[in-house]
């Protein structure tokens, strides 16, 4: 817009003025510039009471805005149809755009910043001296400032500055360096932290031949920011300190303030590139307009096949409009796929700058890295550009370049998040969600994907919603108009073939993730290769350190390697913290790169593993149902092979008080299904005595969460160990799980078959512990079908056997029998005394749950009334009841 000749009615920047008839009472003023701070929007009364008077107005506060509010109608416009308009729950100022000095500022700031972007210094540098020169003082002056005329005016003080810094671009751009010397050092002197101006100081004072003033102004800021903040100068304003200091002759003014030819190398748009919608946006949040907390760095990260590249190159070019001087593409490998060192990197973006118009370099590419980057500074010099850095893999390989590249703005791609980049930015691409990876599928495999989208959906999953991965497949169906989307995801559910499907051309995903591989420590490799005997799903850090025969402090420091190449997965969720696990892929990967892995390796991996699983859920399971494991003779537990550090640390109580804490039950929840998967992978080593003692750790939790599935697999797999192993105390103790498993389900021959195989092995070995359950299981199943005599005979028994072993837990168990035997009799008091033993000896046992149990049922038997002995339902056990049979 052409600046205004006429000042502005309302005036905003510097003391409030509304125009020839300015109320002098400031509260009145107060509310002026309420309103025309939100011009065009209704302001509440409430937010104008708040304004004028704070958090503790008068009792008239109403009346008395009302009152403010009509006197200045009456000031601002004595005749109907002024600019206050009562709209609910408040009041509007209605003005035009060139009524107010802020909003011609703002036009003016806007409009500057734009034909400076497209190297018009000369326009932009009139419109922004424009809009700087509406300003009188300090905005909202001269009256009492509210929450939101503090808000204003802190706001606008910033926009201030920023138009000043961009109208000192323009005419450095322009050669106006020594006219601007004199405004540069008063805003300096009154903004002393304002690193851009000082950095606009310094080169102003540089191209006037003032080096020594220059380096001084970088001194006052450097003790300023030390003494006031603690910290030291950012990046750009220390590299413009060396650049001064060593005489740089990309720091002169160029001359004619003419734009420099732009250069584009920047490779097209990836066609089907699809979905990142959130992620594009939080991008250009991040990289800002150009204003003064603009980011210049932009770190990409990812896995690999997830798309960083493509990602980069839409960004680029959506991008495009903001950097005419050009847009730069490098990719930092060679063509064999190794990363390019720091010197190589340089030369790689040198040669980008196409011949001409002074950037022909091809006689300047075989110095070494600090004659690179001086002849890279001295191209880019005056520039600026968009530069993408593809597949980065460390700081190191291009701290060089971003020194160089001055106000450039630069993407950076890579697998790391680059953390140790001073004033980077970073987004982190995850795989697509379920609706783009069917999209970028459908892409690629054409009409057979769309029509059937059920197989459309298990091939993205298979997948793992990796967009190469997605790619390929789609691409794998098109080549082959034989197979069906169904037949394609049915092979993909083949995970050790998986890898071999997802090849097309020269595109293969197996090689793509092995360079991930290749690139690590050999002890993350190591470690790879053994987590894929880990749970697919995810899994804790001890799980890590058993596997990898680790202390924990040393598996950690191999985990986060191994997450920060993007090669495995931090997976905490609510309920679920540190847990960890592999990409689909990766883990079909780590899958294949096991069998590199000698064979006594693995073996010795999933024995640490079973063994710490085992030792941890034996813990957990003593917490949550203590006594209930029986002390069994001749079943002792076995033994670590020499060098096997068997629960990584984990061997003492103070270790799995660590890992298991103090909520056992919450503990098995998250760690069940990987429970279940070692007394699997026990079974498939021969592990006997790890199979069934996890089996039997694991029974008390599967009783109380009636996880009766897993349960009756785990129990299945123990009865068979304890076969092959020839140990009868073992099947025995199975077949007590599986008599109570039976009777759980309402199984009932199930349960007595499994509870007398049980009863008949101990009464013939002489085992009083299994003797003992095993008939307070027949107990159970006589008492729920109604045969009470022989239910209270065999409690009885039980009883007498667990109290001579000192079997705190059967007796709890037999004592409770007794009791819902003596309430189906009809004998109430004495069901409650011995309810009242079954506390006791629950207390003794230290078990909550089943002590509260106890009470729970004496108490609702003393509420209910007798009906002739029945009641309509008992609870036999924590959370089990019995309808109609007590």
């Amino acid at each position: 817009m052409a600046p205004a000749t006429t000042p502005a009615r309302y005036r905003l920047l510097g003391p409030v003025r509304l125009g020839e008839r300015t109320p002098s009472a400031a509260k009145l003023r107060v509310v002026a510039a309420t309103l025309l701070i939100r011009a065009g929007d209704v302001v509440s009364a409430d937010c104008l009471i708040e304004e004028l008077w704070g958090e503790h107005p008068p009792r008239t506060a109403t009346t008395t805005l009302q009152v403010y509010v009509s006197q200045l109608r009456k000031q601002l416009e004595p005749a109907a149809g002024g600019p206050i308009v009562t709209r609910a729950p408040g009041y509007v100022m209605q003005v035009g755009p060139d009524e107010v000095d802020l909003s011609r500022f703002e036009t003016l700031r806007r409009d500057g910043r734009a034909a400076l972007q497209r190297h018009d210094q000369a326009e932009a540098a009139r419109l922004l001296r424009a809009a700087t020169a509406l300003w009188s003082g300090p905005p909202l002056a001269d009256i009492p400032h509210g929450p939101v005329l503090m808000s204003a005016a802190a706001r606008l003080q910033e926009l201030q500055l920023d138009a000043l810094e961009h109208l000192f671009a323009a005419e450095l751009q322009l050669g106006h360096h020594r006219e601007i010397i004199a405004e540069l050092l008063a805003l300096a002197d009154e903004h002393q932290l304002r690193e851009r101006l000082h950095a606009q100081l310094m080169l102003a004072l540089h191209r006037s031949d003032r080096q020594a003033d220059a380096l001084r102004v970088f001194g006052r800021i450097r003790r300023r920011l030390a003494d006031e903040l603690g910290t030291d100068p950012g990046t750009d304003l220390r590299e413009l300190h060396q650049r001064v200091l060593r005489f740089d002759p990309g720091l002169e003014w160029r001359g004619g303030g003419r734009p420099p030819e732009p250069i584009v190398w920047l490779p097209r748009p990836v066609a089907d590139f699809t979905g990142r919608d959130a992620e594009l946006a939080r991008a250009v949040e991040l990289l800002g307009d150009g204003g003064p907390r603009t980011t210049r760095v932009l770190s990409i990260a990812g896995k690999a096949g997830v798309g960083k590249t493509a990602f980069a190159l839409a960004l680029a070019h959506r991008l495009s409009d903001r950097f005419h001087d050009g847009r730069l593409f490098a990719n930092l490998r060679s063509s064999e796929g190794a990363p390019l060192d720091a010197t190589q990197s340089v030369q790689r973006l040198l040669r980008a700058f196409p011949a001409g118009a002074g950037n022909d370099v091809t006689g300047e590419l075989s110095g070494d890295l600090e004659g690179l980057l001086v002849t890279l500074q001295r191209v880019i010099a005056g520039r600026r550009l968009l530069i993408v850095l593809d597949d980065a893999v460390s700081e190191r390989q291009i701290r060089g370049i971003l020194a160089a590249t001055g106000e450039c703005t630069v993407l950076i791609t890579g697998r790391r998040i680059l953390t140790a980049i001073e004033g980077a930015r970073h987004v982190v691409l995850p795989v697509l969600d379920q609706a783009a990876a069917c999209e970028l599928l459908a892409a690629t495999g054409g009409d057979r994907i769309t029509a059937d989208r059920r197989a459309a959906a298990r091939i993205a999953r298979l997948c793992g919603h990796l967009p190469l991965a997605l790619r390929v497949a789609g691409a794998s169906l098109a080549m082959r108009p034989q197979w069906t989307a169904a037949g394609l995801a049915a092979r993909l559910a083949d995970e050790p073939a998986r890898l071999s499907l997802l090849t097309v051309g020269d595109i293969d995903v197996r090689s793509n993730l092995l360079v991930g591989y290749r690139e690590v420590s050999p002890a993350a490799q190591r470690a790879m290769r053994l987590l894929a005997v880990a749970p697919a799903q995810d899994f804790a850090a001890w799980t890590a350190a058993a596997l990898l025969g680790a202390a924990s402090g040393d598996a950690e420091q191999v985990i986060t390697e191994l997450v920060h190449a993007q090669l495995l997965e931090h997976r905490s969720v609510v309920g679920r913290p540190g847990r960890f696990g592999f990409h689909v892929l990766l883990r079909a990967l780590a899958v294949e790169l096991l069998a590199e892995e000698p064979a006594d390796a693995r073996a010795a991996a999933v024995e640490r593993w079973c063994r710490t699983a085992t030792d941890l859920a034996r813990h957990a399971d003593a917490l949550l149902t203590p006594g209930r494991a029986l002390d069994l003779p001749g079943d002792p537990a076995p033994r670590p092979p020499d060098g096997a550090t068997g629960g990584a640390g984990m061997n003492g109580m103070n270790g799995m008080n660590g890992v298991v804490g103090d909520a056992p039950l919450r503990w098995f929840d998250v760690e069940a299904a990987g429970l279940v998967t070692a007394v699997r992978r026990a079974h498939a080593a021969g592990l006997w005595p790890l199979v069934w003692r996890l089996a039997d750790a694991l029974s008390g939790y599967f009783q109380v969460s009636a996880g009766w599935d897993d349960w009756g697999e785990v129990l299945g797999l123990a009865l068979d160990a304890a076969r092959r192993a020839g140990n009868g105390t073992a099947e025995a103790v199975a077949e007590l799980s599986l008599g109570e498993l039976a009777w759980q389900r309402r199984q009932v021959p199930e349960a007595t078959a499994a509870f007398e195989r049980a009863h008949r092995w101990a009464r013939s070995s002489g085992c009083r512990p299994v003797e003992a359950h095993g008939l307070i299981g027949l107990a159970d199943v006589s008492l729920e079908h109604g045969l009470g005599d022989r239910a209270r005979r065999l409690y009885a028994q039980g009883l007498i056997l667990c109290r001579a072993d000192g079997d705190v837990r059967g007796a709890t168990d037999a004592l409770r029998g007794l009791a819902l035997v003596e309430l189906r009799r009809g004998e109430r008091d004495a069901a409650l005394h011995r309810f009242a033993e079954c506390g006791r000896a629950a207390d003794q046992l230290g078990d909550p749950r089943w002590r509260e149990f106890a009470h729970r049922v004496a108490e609702r038997i003393r509420r209910e009334p007798s009906r002739g002995g029945a009641m309509a339902a008992i609870e036999m056990r924590p959370g089990v009841w019995m309808f109609g049979a007590a």
